[in-house]
């Protein structure tokens, strides 16, 4: 046993759930959550801004040895910060998110994050959610989750998620994008193996609440040793 508690790995495509239920189940836990994800997405960020296309490895690979990415805990839950900076908000834009995918296909820039996240998670005690987290990052997990959900309900939930936030986009265009991250996600996790991991416990979130998802997570977490604290 972890001296922690034991790890919980959340994986699945582009909008089945994973980050929402990840924060919750860790709060339930009393677990640190870690957001794998929003690290590639301060990678992504990072070369934005720099002017850095995705798509050009050695530029993308040379800036991620430079950045400093971390993640705290605080009451707003795991804030994400490059270098001094929060830009835990910043890194949820819908063009971040795209420039995240295409950068995470990237060898140096998956050596370099995936190192320290297994340094962050070792002690157990951790939920995290990622494309790597039950195959790159902990195949060891005491717990493996695989969420998924149809396209049609992922993309009219981003459609409703950037509509909440200002950002009005056409419904199709959004199931065309998470139809083309599916496919990249897919040619990149064929380099670590099966997707999803075997040992995975599948869970299809299509017409589920967050509240049921969090639900199921946290009872499949107990029956793999974990305990409920809040």
């Amino acid at each position: 046993m972890r001296p922690n508690g034991i790890i919980v790995a959340i994986d699945g495509p582009a909008g089945a759930g994973k980050s929402t239920t990840a924060r919750a189940v860790a709060e339930r836990l009393g677990y640190l959550y870690l957001d794998t994800g929003a690290m590639y997405r301060a990678v992504a960020l990072a070369a934005v801004r720099a002017g850095v296309s995705p798509d050009d490895a050695l530029a993308v690979e040379s800036l991620s040895v430079a950045l400093e990415i971390e993640q705290i805990s605080s009451g707003q839950g795991t804030r994400t910060l490059l270098g001094q900076e929060d830009v835990s908000d910043l890194i949820r834009t819908q063009d971040v998110s795209s420039a995240a995918s295409r950068i995470a296909v990237h060898p140096q820039v998956r050596k370099v994050l995936v190192g320290l996240q297994k340094t962050i998670g070792a002690a157990g005690g951790t939920v995290l959610e990622g494309r790597d987290t039950t195959t790159a990052i902990f195949p060891d997990a005491e717990l493996k989750v695989f969420l998924e959900a149809t396209v049609e309900e992922r993309a009219t939930r981003r459609h409703r998620e950037l509509a909440d936030s200002g950002d009005v986009r056409d419904l199709n265009q959004i199931r065309q994008e998470i139809q083309e991250r599916d496919d990249r996600d897919r040619k990149t996790q064929s380099q670590h193996g099966p997707w999803p991991s075997p040992e995975a416990i599948r869970v299809d979130t299509s017409g589920m609440s967050i509240d049921e998802q969090v639900d199921q997570v946290t009872r499949l977490a107990v029956e793999h040793g974990a305990r409920v604290v809040v």
